[in-house]
């Protein structure tokens, strides 16, 4: 149960197959597969960063550093499986299938989320922290209790352990056995926080113990040991084995949003440092040196990358459908009388600016 000392990686940051052999690697395909979704996913987070500096976005977190979590725990999942993601986990919804821009919606300020979450079985991007675990452990529950085949995905920041709903799902997940697999990436920070003022424990995987849990420590930049770890404790998950804790080991490049100022906190050689041990170069040296991968496949990669880039920038170029009443549609089936009320408040602002835009002069 308990994690092991060490983090766990299949291949090494130079590229090399490491000594390990408790997974098999993935198959080739697969390796492919993590690669490219790791080029794309990049490219998709530093336009999104550009468009928030243009103002087309409010906010953006961005996922540099970390596609390795995200991309090898969402190609794990089963056709049934469902995904709870962050506000940080924007890649990991564009690698789910979710079209770009209506992954942005929220992040946008335009709606509360874009997209369907039963259509794509991923609930909506989760800002208050740890609260999508919650929601996670009731829906893998409710699928144990109907006999459906379907094990449930959860992303968490090293942060959002710190939270008492992180421990609620725990335990719940522990004593009823909801088919669920809690993937920590702990990328160092939460925000301006560091881990060793977070948490005692060895690990955080470590915290899985006290709930009965297995723990399972993995390099996090290391996309072929996330995807195996995640895929088996989703297997166990489906087959009746209960939950999970993976903590990945990885790093934030960038900042916590366009609104931090990481250099506050961190210095410049601790962010150097990761990025020598960078989640896509890893996965290109070890393609390039077992010959997995050449010149034209890499080549055919970066431009499927700018094409989905160059898509999103034209698409969100134009002016987004805004209706704030649309606010209060779909919080209850029957509106409470404080709903009705802040509902109608805002018609009354609203109407009033319209009035004074009518009287400014052209």
């Amino acid at each position: 149960m308990l994690p092991s000392p060490q983090p766990l990686g299949l291949i090494d940051p130079d590229g090399k197959r490491t000594a390990y052999r408790g997974h098999p690697l993935p198959p080739p395909e697969v390796l492919r597969e993590l690669h490219r979704r790791m080029v794309i996913g990049r490219r998709f987070d530093r336009q999104a960063g550009a468009l928030t500096r243009q103002g087309r976005l409010a906010v953006y977190p961005s996922s540099h550093g970390q596609e390795a979590c995200q991309i090898g725990g969402v190609l794990a999942l089963g056709p049934g499986d469902w995904l709870f993601p962050t506000y940080r986990d924007s890649v990991a919804l564009l690698t789910r299938g979710i079209d770009p821009v209506e992954v942005l919606t929220l992040l946008r300020g335009s709606w509360h989320s874009g997209y369907d979450p039963y259509r794509y079985k991923t609930g909506p991007q989760c800002t208050p922290l740890a609260t999508n675990a919650l929601h996670a452990v009731g829906l893998a529950d409710a699928a144990r209790r109907r006999g459906d085949d379907v094990a449930v995905l959860v992303l968490m920041g090293d942060g959002a352990t710190s939270e008492g709903d992180a421990h609620e799902a725990f335990n719940f997940a522990a004593v009823y056995g909801a088919p669920v697999v809690f993937l920590i990436q702990n990328n160092g920070w939460a925000i301006s926080v560091p881990l060793e003022k977070q948490s005692k424990a060895p690990t955080l995987a470590h915290k899985a113990v006290g709930y009965g849990i297995p723990g399972r420590l993995v390099d996090g930049n290391d996309a072929a040991i996330v995807y195996a770890v995640v895929h088996d404790a989703l297997e166990k998950a489906r087959g009746g084995g209960g939950p999970t804790v993976v903590e990945a080991v990885t790093y934030r490049i960038e900042a916590h949003t366009n609104a931090d100022d990481p250099t506050r906190y961190r210095d410049d050689e601790e962010v150097a440092a990761w990025r020598r041990r960078d989640p896509i170069d890893r996965m290109e040296a070890y393609l390039r040196g077992n010959g997995l991968i050449d010149d034209a496949a890499l080549d055919g990669v970066r431009a499927e990358a700018e094409e989905v880039a160059a898509g999103v920038r034209e698409r969100m170029r134009a002016d987004d459908h805004v209706a704030p009443a649309e606010l209060f549609a779909h919080v209850y089936a029957e509106q409470t009388p404080q709903l009705r009320e802040q509902a109608a408040l805002l018609a009354a602002e609203l109407a009033a600016d319209a009035d004074v835009d009518q009287e400014v002069p052209a």
